[in-house]
C-alpha cells in the first residue's frame, strides 16, 4: 500500500491560515507534531522511491516557523509543508522540490532554481553554441505531457555578453531552468499520488541527464571534475 498525505494534514493549514498567531500554534502543537512526523514519513518515502532510480545525498524538510526579519508579512508560521531532495554532487545537478497546501496549493518543482552564477554563464554559453539537445527534450511528447515548458524569471531582453537577437534567446535569456507541476487537494490525498509524484521525478531524467553533462564540462566537452 502506497504512503498518503492524511486529510489532517491540510484540514491542520486551513485552521492556522485563520488563526495565524503564537498562542493558537502553542495551543495546537501537539497535534502539528503528530501530523508533521506523518508527513516526513511520506517524504522519506519519496526519498526511498527517488533512490531506486537516482542517487540523492540529502533530504531537507522546511520548518514551519517562518523568517520574518525581512518579511512585510509578519504571520509566524508557514501554512504549506516544504522539502528538497538534493542530487549527489559533483557529478549530479539539479534537485527536486515536494510542496503540500490546502485549496489546491500543492505542487512539485525540478530543475535549477538559483544556479551560480558560473553554472548559469555555462548553461547560456551551451544554449548559443547549439541548443539542439535541449529543444529535442522540452519537445518530446511525454516530457511535456508531464511537465509542460519552463519556468521561472528571467531578463527582460539579453543577459551580458549575448545577442538579443540569437536565435535561443528564448532559453538563454532565462535566470531559473525550472519545471512545476500543480496538484489539487483530492489529488494530494489520493492513493495514486505517491506513485504520480516518483513517476513524474523519474520523467524529468532526460533533462537532469542533459544538464548535469553540460555542467561537469567545459565547451570542448572535456570534463571538469
Amino acid at each position: 500500500m502506497n504512503p498518503k498525505i492524511k486529510k489532517e494534514a491540510l484540514d491542520f493549514f486551513k485552521i492556522l491560515e485563520k488563526n495565524n498567531d503564537r498562542d493558537w500554534f502553542n495551543e495546537h502543537k501537539s497535534e502539528f507534531k503528530k501530523i508533521e512526523k506523518d508527513v516526513k514519513a511520506f517524504y522519506n518515502s519519496v526519498l526511498t522511491a527517488l533512490n531506486e532510480h537516482d542517487e540523492i545525498d540529502k533530504l531537507k524538510m522546511f520548518r514551519i516557523y517562518r523568517d520574518v526579519r525581512f518579511s512585510k508579512n509578519k504571520l509566524p508560521y508557514k501554512t504549506h509543508f516544504g522539502g528538497s531532495f538534493h542530487r549527489t554532487k559533483p557529478k549530479l545537478r539539479g534537485g527536486y522540490y515536494l510542496h503540500i497546501q490546502p485549496n489546491d496549493e500543492s505542487f512539485i518543482a525540478t530543475g535549477f532554481w538559483e544556479p551560480a552564477p558560473a553554472d548559469l554563464l555555462r548553461i547560456r554559453k551551451e544554449f548559443e553554441m547549439d541548443a539542439t539537445e535541449i529543444r529535442a527534450i522540452l519537445k518530446n511528447e511525454k516530457f511535456k505531457s508531464v511537465w509542460g515548458g519552463f519556468v521561472g524569471d528571467e531578463v527582460k531582453t539579453a543577459p551580458k555578453g549575448f545577442s538579443k537577437d540569437h536565435k535561443s534567446i528564448d532559453l538563454i535569456k532565462k535566470k531559473q531552468y525550472i519545471f512545476v507541476k500543480k496538484y489539487t487537494d483530492s489529488q494530494v490525498l489520493s492513493d495514486a499520488f505517491f506513485d504520480d509524484v516518483n513517476q513524474s521525478f523519474k520523467g524529468i531524467r532526460p533533462y537532469f541527464n542533459y544538464m548535469s553533462d553540460v555542467l561537469t564540462t567545459n565547451l570542448n566537452g572535456e570534463s571538469l571534475i
